[in-house]
């Protein structure tokens, strides 16, 4: 049992020592009306790492006296998943555990459908990915999402002292700990990487004088790293939180979403990608050079990678969260591409403004009545565009900001055909 890693040596024996997931297993919880009832349904456990999901798996095998059946998906396919599925006869029914359950491919997950279904096993999944993207319908539909959260700081300090008084091994030599707060942010909400550093840690004490603090943290583990997935959910969740920020006008907040992301090792051209695009559908007419900005960041990312490359994010997160914000160009579009696609049929470009290419062009009347704008004052020629029938429809309405307010005055002075008050409905 000593050659065991600390986080297996303190791996909860009952259902009340689990950290971190009280809202589950609290009077009244969800888990705990299944366990009182000594029946669970087939479900999902979707969870960070080292919240809990295979200690609570096992924890609610023993109290409905379920045999345990324990796979990763990582090595395991559809063979090992028959062989427990035909165990299914006798009092007790198998409860498959199956670990990384969101590595199965659909035809995998099909195997478990009519035995789920059927209920001749009781399936548990563990996943750290959104089950929604991860999982097939048919099987998420058969299934109770319960969903674990990271533990809390307070958590986390109650697990290192449990583990320091309790452990055999760690209370054989006692190292006080005076200090935890450097380890807590290494940890992460994960019990255990929290366990396997504070044993990295007591292994690094040495002397009578030896305590656990911040310092020691700091020698053992001189780099900070955030835990972050390249396609997961660490991947959108933040990417949003910085679109939103920016959106928002939040300097602050972007820039800290920026670092997380940069921390985490996130594709740099991924975030200046997301970035030109906000350019455009949040800032827009109000502030063009966001996006020759934005342009020019990811060609520059591209380019010089990381480190450097966080500068340019970095520069380019604030000019934007800094910038006057307008969606007018992205809502124009989405105006005209939806009456578009609502509309029977679509109205013959006006014949002034048809190309006249060959001399039947030139006899049916093609391009003729059409002025050469440059040739008006002011290089315009007030002269009607629109195909008849749509004469006076607005797609584009000027956002309310300094730029757009002169694009509003300006059309309403040159199309006054055009209603550009803001109450204007969509079409």
């Amino acid at each position: 049992m000593y050659d065991m890693p600390l986080a297996e040596r303190m791996r909860p024996q009952r259902i009340e020592d689990l950290l971190g997931q009280d809202s589950l297993l609290s009077q009244g919880g969800l888990l705990t009306g299944m366990i009182q009832r000594g029946t669970l349904p087939s479900m999902i456990l979707w969870g960070p790492p080292g919240c809990g999901k295979t200690t609570l798996a096992k924890l609610l095998a023993a109290s409905t006296k379920q045999p345990f059946h324990p796979l990763s998906a990582v090595d395991a396919g559809v063979k090992e998943v028959r062989n427990v599925i035909e165990q299914s006869h006798g009092l007790f029914k198998p409860l498959l555990f199956l670990d990384e359950i969101h590595r199965f491919n659909k035809a995998q997950q099909d195997a478990l459908l009519g035995a789920v279904e059927q209920g001749r096993i009781t399936l548990i999944g563990a996943t750290t990915e959104n089950p929604s993207f991860s999982l097939n319908p048919a099987l998420l539909s058969r299934c109770q999402l319960i969903v674990l959260q990271p533990l809390s700081p307070d958590d986390l300090l109650q697990l290192a002292r449990r583990a320091l008084d309790q452990d055999p091994v760690l209370a054989s030599r006692p190292v006080p700990l005076t200090e935890w707060n450097a380890l807590l942010r290494h940890a992460q909400g994960d019990a255990r990487r929290l366990l396997n550093l504070l044993e990295m840690l007591w292994n690094a004490a040495k002397g009578p004088e030896a305590v656990l603090d911040d310092a020691l943290v700091a020698s053992v583990l001189p780099h900070f790293l955030v835990y972050h997935d390249r396609d997961g959910d660490q991947h959108y969740r933040l990417i949003s939180a910085l679109i939103k920020s920016v959106r928002g006008s939040d300097p602050q907040a972007a820039v800290y979403y920026l670092a997380r992301l940069v921390q985490g090792g996130e594709d740099p051209v991924f975030i200046a990608r997301r970035l030109l695009i906000l350019a455009a559908e949040d800032i827009g007419l109000a502030n063009p050079q966001a996006m020759i900005l934005a342009q020019a960041n990811m060609e520059g990312v591209a380019k010089i990678g990381y480190p450097e490359a966080r500068i340019l994010l970095s520069q380019t997160v604030l000019y934007l969260s800094l910038s006057p914000k307008s969606n007018s160009a992205y809502l124009a579009i989405d105006k005209a591409l939806d009456f578009i696609r609502r509309e029977d049929s679509l109205p013959p470009v006006p014949e002034a403004l048809r190309n006249a290419v060959t001399n039947l062009d030139r006899q049916m009347g093609f391009g003729q009545g059409y002025q050469y704008s440059h040739e008006g004052p002011h290089h315009f020629i007030p002269q009607p565009f629109m195909p008849d029938g749509l004469h006076g429809k607005v797609f584009y309405e000027p956002a309310s900001n300094p730029r757009e307010d002169k694009y509003r005055s300006w059309l309403q002075s040159h199309w006054p055909g055009y209603d550009l008050s803001p109450s204007t409905p969509g079409p």
